[in-house]
């Protein structure tokens, strides 16, 4: 992979890092509801799946990670992944009636394939 393919995977992975510790730790603290809109009543509600969503974030993440290192099939881990969060996005978006969250976690993601795919 070029250098430019690593950064762009790492800070993809970044992002999915900080979305998991949003969701994992500051669910129900004024980050937390601010960032995504939430009452204390629903967020105390949902946390239980904010966290498991959260984990899902870091798995992705580490995912990417993995990508990086691995010489020998980096670039179809990567792509692999970074399909992953590109179909994510999307449905979150969809599911959720929010074109931010589309342009927040899958277009950095596609932007990735993209350039994995063609330079």
């Amino acid at each position: 992979m070029q250098p430019i393919h690593s950064i762009l995977i790492l800070f993809v992975a970044l992002l999915h890092y900080y979305f998991m510790i949003l969701e994992m730790f500051y669910w129900t603290k004024p980050k937390g509801l601010k960032t995504f809109g939430l009452t204390k009543e629903k967020a105390n509600d949902s946390k239980v799946l904010a966290a498991n969503q959260g984990l899902y974030n870091g798995f992705l993440a580490t995912g990417l990670v993995w990508s990086v290192v691995d010489v020998n099939y980096g670039k179809e881990l990567a792509l692999f992944f970074l399909f992953c969060i590109s179909i994510a996005g999307l449905y979150g978006a969809y599911s959720t009636n929010k074109i931010k969250l589309f342009y927040i976690q899958s277009v950095p993601a596609m932007i990735a394939i993209v350039l994995l795919l063609f330079i």
